[in-house]
């Protein structure tokens, strides 16, 4: 038989053996090369986060991703739970920030649900709080849903702070007064 032809020839069987080799030296090379928490996000057969929005007592437990994608009902519910507590808007949140928040709870080492403070945020709604306070920025990457502002029971907002940091995916804000720590998949830049 010619194994060109995918026929199960000897040629064939090679070459899934190279693949196979092939993959898993990828996988190795990736794993050398970016952070224990991209790692992690690379290698997981499932994705799962957990969550709590202190405005509305609503929690999710979810696998939002398995068999190597993305499952868009637990993406929905997670949106839902991430809305604009003010007006109720739901959004799509950035399936990064998803990814941000397993790499966190990977990090941490727990399977506890964050709490969340602040997900999506309309533009009337950024508005209205930004003129409120100096620490809401005029052009939030809320408003996009690469944002969500949290905490973690248990854990003081400083190491939550310093976990998040560690993993180098995006914006971390650190607000001591106001007892959360603000995460999002933006440029990489601390405050």
């Amino acid at each position: 038989m010619d194994g060109r032809k995918g026929l199960g020839g000897a040629s064939d069987l090679l070459s899934r053996r190279q693949f196979l080799v092939f993959g898993a030296a990828a996988t190795a090379s990736a794993a050398l090369t970016t952070s224990p928490a991209e790692a992690a996000l690379h290698t997981r057969f499932e994705r799962s986060v957990a969550l709590h929005n202190t405005h509305t007592g609503e929690s999710l437990k979810t696998v939002y991703w398995a068999g190597g994608r993305y499952q868009t009902q637990a993406l929905r519910e997670i949106n839902h739970i991430l809305r604009d507590h003010y007006s109720g808007t739901v959004h799509s949140m950035d399936p990064k920030v998803v990814d941000l928040l397993f790499a966190l709870q990977h990090r941490l080492g727990t399977s506890k649900p964050f709490q969340i403070i602040s997900g999506y945020r309309s533009p009337q709604t950024n508005a209205m709080l930004a003129s409120m306070s100096d620490g809401v920025a005029q052009h939030s990457l809320h408003m996009e849903g690469k944002a969500v502002d949290l905490r973690l029971e248990g854990l003081s907002i400083s190491r939550l702070a310093r976990a998040a940091r560690s993993l180098h995916l995006g914006g971390v804000g650190y607000y001591p007064e106001s007892n959360f720590v603000h995460v999002d998949v933006g440029r990489v830049r601390y405050w």
